[in-house]
This record gives structure tokens, sequence and C-alpha cells, in this order.
């Protein structure tokens, strides 16, 4: 059995002004850590996945000068999308990943890369 939850980018690298959701997704990866160790012995995996900006329509409905900037601050140079996202989870859903449990999986376009 999988359990997951997100963890946004946020609840790793912090940014001026959010320090209420920054404290909220970093207390997901606490959790996410805790939990996992309690069902372990029920052969149930927990991780979070941590994505970064993603093409979403709270995302793309800022404005445009807006968004051009949270673009320029990804590596990759776009944002990411949400199949993306999907498939990590998937990933982490099969049997391939049954032995990582407790873990984090940063998704950003190398966003957290500094």
């Amino acid at each position: 059995m999988v359990g997951g939850v997100e963890a946004a980018i946020k609840g790793q690298k912090d940014q001026f002004g959010l320090t209420n959701y920054a404290a909220a997704k970093a207390g997901i990866l606490g959790f996410t850590r805790a939990l996992a160790l309690e069902v372990t012995a029920k052969a149930i995996t927990i991780n979070a996945i941590a994505p970064g900006q993603c093409e979403t329509d709270m995302v793309t409905a800022v404005p445009l000068d807006i968004l051009k900037q949270i673009v320029s601050g990804i590596p990759v140079g776009r944002l990411g999308k949400p199949g993306e996202i999907a498939r990590l989870v998937s990933a982490l859903a099969g049997d391939k990943a049954a032995y990582m449990t407790g873990s984090t999986i940063s998704i950003h376009g190398g966003q957290f890369v500094s």
C-alpha cells in the first residue's frame, strides 16, 4: 500500500512573505517522515512530492509580467506540467518504489538547485 502527500517546494525553499505557507508545507515534510515510521510494519510506504511552479489555472491566471518573472527563475525555462507530476506519483505507487519511504522528492525544473 502506498500513501503520499503534496509538499510544495516552499516547504524546502523559503520565500519572503510566505512564512505561514512555508511553515505549513515544512510541517507536511515532518508528518511524512513520522507517518512513514509508524506504518512501515504494515508494508505501507509514505512519501512526499514537492512540486515547483506548474501550469495550473491558478498559476497561469497571474498577470503576464509576473508569470514571466516566475518562469525566469526556473532553470529549465518553463513551468512544470501536471502530467509530469502525475507520472512521478504513478512511479511512487508502483512496486519498483517499494523500498522508498519517508522521502521527499522535489520536481521543480531546477528551481531549488541554488
